[in-house]
């Protein structure tokens, strides 16, 4: 079986026009919402649009056999102002993805979006979050930097700000995993943000004592812990000078496996383990498209890991389907 433990949903028009309206009136002409029957729900996990196939396609193609889906992080807006906005289509996003799962739950699993309104006690989300638990979500996307590259630092992942929302994940078991949205940067575009915030996340929390504080505490890294595992080596360097142990615990963390060559793939997985590595693709997505020298799309990245000899048939197992149904209890 294969597990795709980071993939977005892919939603009916009608969801981002949801979100243009809001964002043009600022809440004025009251929250609304999104008015869509299960009939264009369905039919938006088929439909074709900036990708080769659609969704469903995509996965029957790669031969995913289930996706755990959460929103898809540029949309999320969580500088947006006021807050409202944030919250009203972050629950109308996961609204649609609980939907979507209901209908088609051979081949998707919730993952929810936190209401993260830059600024705001991370407390604000918690409401969402219980909603979510109630209607069967396994996770949570967490954003390290809701001010989305606007110049304003968020709290590193080390500090005490997010320690309510540790708090909880471990009273529930749920993950969290990390992936950050929108970037308002013109030098640093969202999908270089996404990667600079999962490896400023990883250092963050590998040196600070959330995990002495947490031990319960489960995080996947998106995106294979951005730049992580290839500058492993300079902060296990600086570690050991301090009597630490980097390598140790980046150990503590989970990664998937959003790489698009063998290359990337394998130093991962030799870095920081088999046990810690979740098969990921993000399908549809950025790799959704033909490399012109192998004639794939780039996010088809299963047959890579397969084609590794060293790793053993127990391996391969583990990082297709049994570190995701432990980390996000799945039957």
């Amino acid at each position: 079986m294969i597990i795709d433990c980071h993939g977005h949903v892919s939603a009916p028009a009608e969801l981002w026009a949801y979100k243009a309206n809001i964002l043009s009136h600022r809440g004025s002409h009251g929250r609304g919402g999104v008015r869509v029957s299960d009939e264009q729900i369905i039919a938006a996990a088929w439909k074709k649009e900036a990708f080769p196939k659609g969704h469903i396609p995509l996965l029957d193609q790669h031969g995913t056999d289930l996706q755990l889906i959460s929103p898809r992080p540029f949309q999320m807006m969580h500088s947006a102002k006021p807050a409202r906005l944030v919250h009203w289509f972050c629950e109308e996003v996961n609204t649609i993805i609980h939907r979507q799962c209901q209908l088609i739950p051979d081949r998707f699993v919730p993952i929810a979006g936190l209401p993260q309104a830059a600024g705001e006690p991370i407390e604000n989300s918690f409401a969402e979050i219980d909603r979510c638990v109630a209607l069967g979500f396994k996770g949570f996307l967490l954003n390290p930097d809701p001010y989305e590259n606007s110049g304003v630092e968020a709290p590193g992942l080390g500090e005490r700000y997010w320690y309510p929302l540790y708090e909880k994940l471990c009273e529930l078991d749920m993950p969290a995993h990390i992936h950050a949205t929108g970037s308002q940067s013109e030098r640093v575009p969202y999908s270089l943000h996404f990667i600079n915030e999962e490896t400023i996340a990883v250092h963050n929390l590998c040196t600070s004592p959330v995990f002495d504080d947490f031990p319960d505490l489960k995080i996947v890294v998106s995106h294979g812990g951005g730049a992580m595992p290839y500058q492993f080596g300079r902060f296990e360097a600086g570690s050991l000078r301090q009597k630490l142990n980097f390598a140790e615990r980046m150990r503590k963390l989970y990664f998937d496996t959003v790489l698009y060559t063998p290359e990337a793939l394998e130093l991962l997985i030799k870095t920081v383990g088999v046990d810690r590595c979740l098969f990921g693709s993000e399908c549809p997505g950025v790799g959704s498209h033909v490399h012109p020298g192998t004639g794939r799309q780039m996010d088809d990245i299963a047959p890579c890991i397969h084609n590794f000899e060293w790793l053993t048939p127990d391996d391969k197992k583990a990082i297709f389907e049994t570190n995701a149904k432990k980390v996000f209890n799945l039957p």
